[in-house]
């Protein structure tokens, strides 16, 4: 197994195997790092996770699920869901083919493709966004062309897909890169080799391998495009009740004092975040098996 520093970040947590000299550590130290570690998770994760549900519910029930009667509310987690609906097929699509063919065959342009992969994580969001506005923009060189056969990108849904799609690409190419790199070309030239064509060899012996990284992908790509706020925030032109999502309807509401409602739709992605950590645990464990079985090959 060679994988570099980059790809190891995007695999899942494997428990450390114990040595003597952990073992060995005195007690009280072993107690202090525990306690250090559960503090700075308590401090830093869990109240403030806890005070968004706390401030949400402080006026009751009855003003925590009002709050999601407003139409601009709902336009938002509309909105939402639509930009992930889209961005993260898409991304799918992209990911499968990019991994497919960085592992899968050699080609001029391999490097370049990889890096390009990994531009959205060195790029600010607030950038990306900015690059939308030079080229959609009223003075931007492909508004012309858009303008006058698609319609207008920028300050509509089509800009902040564009921008979800931009900021959420890397995450399923990315899972599938390394497993796949590992898993080697030689039950696909088997399964060739035995008359299948390329699309059975893919149905039935590359996805099925790398089923479990693929869930994991798009898990982690659903959960960026939904929370996803600096990019969007720059294409979006803040319309409300048009082009708002979700992070950007808080923030409104919050500037304007309406704290029991911006918390309460705080709370439904807060929600929406610890559903993705439960199913996001559980894959890791079956991604884990999968690797596991992997190497043993």
């Amino acid at each position: 197994m060679n994988h570099t520093v980059k790809d190891a970040a995007f695999l899942p947590f494997e428990p450390l195997k114990q040595t003597n000299s952990v073992i060995n550590e005195p007690r009280l130290v072993r107690w202090l790092l525990i306690a250090a570690a559960l503090g700075f998770l308590s401090l830093f994760l869990l109240l403030p996770l806890l005070s968004v549900f706390v401030e949400a519910l402080r006026k009751g029930a009855g003003a925590y699920f009002a709050a999601f009667a407003d139409p601009e509310t709902l336009a938002s987690i509309k909105l939402t869901f639509i930009a992930a609906a889209i961005a993260v097929p898409l991304n799918l699509v992209f990911g499968l083919s990019a991994a497919w063919a960085i592992t899968k065959f050699e080609f001029r342009g391999k490097q370049l493709l990889i890096t390009m992969i990994d531009l959205p994580f060195s790029v600010s969001p607030v950038v990306a966004g900015l690059i939308f506005v030079l080229i959609f923009g009223a003075q931007g060189w492909a508004q012309p062309w858009f303008g006058d056969h698609i319609g207008k990108v920028l300050f509509s849904t089509p800009g902040i897909v564009l921008a979800t799609i931009f900021v959420t690409f890397p995450f399923i190419a990315r899972e599938l890169i390394p497993l796949m790199q590992e898993q080697g070309t030689e039950d696909e030239q088997a399964a060739l080799s035995l008359g299948a064509t390329g699309w059975q060899t893919f149905t039935r012996v590359t996805l099925p391998n790398i089923k479990w990284a693929l869930l994991y992908g798009v898990l982690l790509c659903n959960a960026r495009a939904m929370g996803e706020f600096g990019a969007v925030s720059v294409v979006s032109g803040h319309i409300r009740g048009l082009t708002n999502t979700m992070p950007l309807h808080i923030e409104i509401l919050y500037n304007e004092y309406q704290f029991v409602s911006a918390f309460a739709v705080a709370s439904l992605l807060a929600l929406l975040a610890m559903v993705t950590l439960a199913v996001k645990s559980f894959l890791e464990w079956r991604y884990a098996d999968q690797l596991a079985a992997t190497r043993r090959h």
